[in-house]
C-alpha cells in the first residue's frame, strides 16, 4: 500500500491540498491544546494545522513521500511535526497519553478495521476526544475521492460498534461539496464522529 501512496504524493502539488479538513479543524478549535495523534497523515495539512494552533502533534503514514511534504510544510509554517513512518500493524505509541485523536479520511481494508480503530483508541487518554470524518458507503455511487470497495467506506452502525466503549458519541452523515486538492473534488457522502473516551 505505500507504494501507491508514494506513487500519489511524488507529484510537487499537495494532492488533498495544503488547507486543513474543515470538520477537523472546526471541532480541534473547540478544545484545549494537548498531545494529538493522526495516523494515515499523508502530506501533513491537518498536522501542520494542529502544531500552527499550539498543538503537540505526532503523526505517521506509511509513505516516505507524504512524509517529505509534510515535513517541508511544517518547516514553511516554521513548526515542529513528530512525523513517523509507520504502518497501523506495527505503530507503538504509549498507551492513554494522548488528547486527541484525529482519523481524518483513514478508510481501512474491513478485516482488520475493528481492531485498528481499536489499537488507535488505546493511545487516547480517558477524557481525550475523538475527531472522524470519512466517505460514508453512499458515497461509492460518486466519483469524488474514496475507496472503490464499499466494503472500505464507513456505516454509522460500524462506527458505533468501533467505539461503543467511548462515553460518548456523535455521529452525522452529510452530503458535502468537497474542495480538497485534486482527489477530493466536489459533492461527496461523509460521515463525521465526536467521541469522548
Amino acid at each position: 500500500m505505500s507504494n501507491f501512496w508514494n506513487e500519489r504524493f511524488a507529484t510537487k502539488e499537495y494532492v488533498y491540498g495544503t488547507a486543513p479538513n474543515q470538520f477537523f479543524s472546526e471541532e480541534l478549535k473547540k478544545l484545549s491544546p494537548g498531545k494529538l495523534v493522526l495516523p494515515g497523515e499523508g502530506e501533513g495539512r491537518n498536522a501542520v494545522f494542529a502544531a500552527q494552533m499550539g498543538w503537540q502533534v505526532t503523526a505517521f503514514d506509511s509513505s516516505s513521500e507524504g512524509q517529505k511534504k509534510a515535513e517541508q510544510l511544517a518547516a514553511r509554517q516554521q513548526v515542529e511535526l513528530d512525523y513517523r513512518i509507520d504502518s497501523y500493524d506495527s505503530i507503538e505509541l504509549q498507551t492513554e497519553s494522548f488528547d486527541c485523536l484525529a482519523l481524518i479520511y483513514t478508510h481501512m481494508p474491513p478485516a482488520n478495521r475493528q481492531a485498528y480503530h481499536h489499537k488507535l483508541s488505546s493511545y487516547l487518554k480517558k477524557g481525550g476526544t475523538l475527531i472522524l470524518e470519512g466517505f460514508s458507503k453512499a458515497q461509492i455511487q460518486n466519483n469524488t475521492g474514496g475507496p472503490k470497495n464499499v466494503d472500505m467506506l464507513f456505516s454509522k452502525e460500524e462506527l458505533q460498534a468501533d467505539f461503543a466503549g467511548f462515553s460518548s458519541l456523535k455521529i452525522s452523515e452529510a452530503e458535502v461539496e468537497l474542495d480538497e486538492g485534486e482527489f477530493h473534488q466536489g459533492t461527496a457522502h461523509v460521515i463525521r464522529l465526536v467521541a469522548v473516551k
